[in-house]
């Protein structure tokens, strides 16, 4: 398996396709927007150079990753000879079970149909396709090329050969994978999510403040980052859709979205993405601020 198309060229597309050419694999990044798969490319080539100049990798290495990654906006002949085709788009439901459509009627019988959703079922996009067997999970985590764990997600129909090969291939990418079953929120998300709900709580029934929380999850439990800019390094509106599919799943008022973090993504205020979140964010500073609006607490 050498021939890889990733769809979506944001965060995760972006490293998944990094770390795939990194490792010798001839990547098609697709995108709808030119300028979306421009930045893409340019985000690569800087967390190439940070590995670089870290030691971590050589020029050689470098300009060969670059050299496996093709881009393009054409769907059909970005899958035409793709053995694995992984999906990285926005964490919609029906965008993806779009895509997957698609993918049914463009791909050949025996090609691999990988998604990244971090909560969506597996089984339920399968069934959108001519070859449920196929489909299975592959859920990185962010950043991509750093991050260790893949999460393997088998549906329903997945079959044991697409699991197997899945699980060898992402240790050949020097990740570790986890085979999980399809359950909302599969076993990161449904651990972690409750956690970021709780601890927005925790901040919305005037417990402590957005420092406060954070520093003692950190130094009281060895957390590398707090919950709270965890929220926002992932992004409140994703958190909210993983919070939603959590609840709608599983039926338990443990999952129910906190009103502060519904109440902050209507407003906008996504976290990092959007320059504003629990924190607030300006282009260039790494200084930590609590956001205006959490500022007194």
């Amino acid at each position: 398996m050498k021939n890889i198309t990733v769809i979506g060229s944001g965060t995760m597309g972006n490293g998944i396709a990094h770390v795939f050419a990194q490792h010798g694999f001839a990547v098609q990044l697709v995108d709808m927007k030119v300028e979306a798969l421009e930045k893409a490319i340019d985000t690569i080539t800087r967390n190439l150079d940070r590995q670089l100049n870290k030691g971590a990798i050589t020029d050689e290495i470098k300009q060969a990753t670059l050299k496996n990654i093709k881009t393009g906006t054409d769907l059909a002949n970005a899958v035409a000879n793709a053995q694995l085709v992984i999906e990285a788009a926005t964490e919609n439901p029906e965008i993806k079970l779009g895509i997957f459509k698609q993918l049914s009627d463009l791909c050949g019988p025996d090609t691999i149909l990988a998604t990244n959703t971090s909560s969506i079922s597996i089984t339920r996009i399968a069934a959108v396709t001519k070859t449920p067997g196929n489909v299975i999970g592959m859920h990185f985590m962010n950043p991509v090329p750093v991050m260790q764990l893949v999460e393997v997600i088998r549906g329903y129909a997945t079959t044991d050969t697409v699991t197997n090969a899945v699980m060898e291939l992402s240790k050949q990418l020097n990740k570790v994978p986890v085979e999980v079953n399809d359950y909302p929120g599969f076993v990161a998300n449904r651990i972690l999510m409750p956690m970021i709900n709780e601890a927005i709580y925790t901040l919305f029934e005037g417990v402590a403040g957005v420092h406060g929380i954070d520093t003692v999850m950190k130094l009281g439990m060895a957390h590398p980052m707090g919950p709270l800019q965890l929220a926002d390094f992932i992004g409140l509106d994703v958190c909210l859709a993983i919070l939603n599919v959590l609840y709608d799943g599983l039926g338990n008022q443990k999952y129910a979205p906190c009103p502060l973090l519904v109440n902050m993504v209507m407003a906008g205020h996504l976290g990092a993405k959007s320059g504003s979140g629990f924190y607030k964010y300006t282009a260039g500073s790494k200084e930590l601020v609590v956001a205006d609006k959490f500022s007194k607490g």
